[in-house]
């Protein structure tokens, strides 16, 4: 099964908000943005299940690209960033020094209050799982930056060790076969 994995457009947050799975506004480049992800889209044989995140950024995208109606599931949502969830990441640094250690080694701590990265890889890896037990040929997922990541991974794109070097760009395409 060919899986088409696509990353949400630009968000309208503040520089160096953590904004994980909170539901914020795309930027207002949505439109160019997006008419560049459909047209690499439709490069593509079409898809036979369109899934996606329930948060607003991954399902407008997947609207525009023209899947109205996609499976929402909540195990395509971001990393749960917690506390600190938008918030600055300066400001959670004067009054949360656990986001000091969380910089040293992000690959396995939680945030406060939220998710680690083995969290949401099991998270991601439980519905490819699912997935792969689907008749499905070809399958389009609008999701987030660290569900690519996730799918990267477990599809054997990049090993864990540098897989935030293999971040896809807003509104990016990734594919794995499973």
């Amino acid at each position: 099964m060919k899986v088409t994995l696509v990353r949400h457009t630009k968000v309208n947050v503040p520089k160096g908000t953590c904004y994980g799975w909170s539901d914020v506004p795309v930027a207002d480049s949505f439109c160019e943005e997006a008419a560049i992800t459909k047209a690499n889209l439709s490069k593509r044989p079409p898809f036979d299940a369109v899934f996606s995140s329930p948060l607003t950024r991954a399902r407008k995208l997947a609207s525009y690209c023209g899947y109205d109606n996609p499976t929402l599931d909540d195990r395509l949502k971001e990393m749960n960033m917690g506390d600190w969830e938008m918030r600055l990441y300066d400001d959670i640094a004067k009054e949360d020094p656990h986001i000091l250690a969380w910089y040293e080694d992000y690959m396995h701590l939680e945030a406060t209050g939220g998710e680690s990265f083995p969290m949401l890889f099991k998270r991601v890896s439980s519905f490819l799982d699912w997935l792969k037990q689907q008749p499905f040929e070809h399958v389009g997922i609008f999701a987030h930056g660290g569900v690519l990541i996730c799918a990267g991974i477990y599809g054997g794109l990049f090993p864990k060790e540098n897989a935030f070097e293999n971040l896809t760009a807003f509104g990016g395409i990734e594919e794995i076969e499973l």
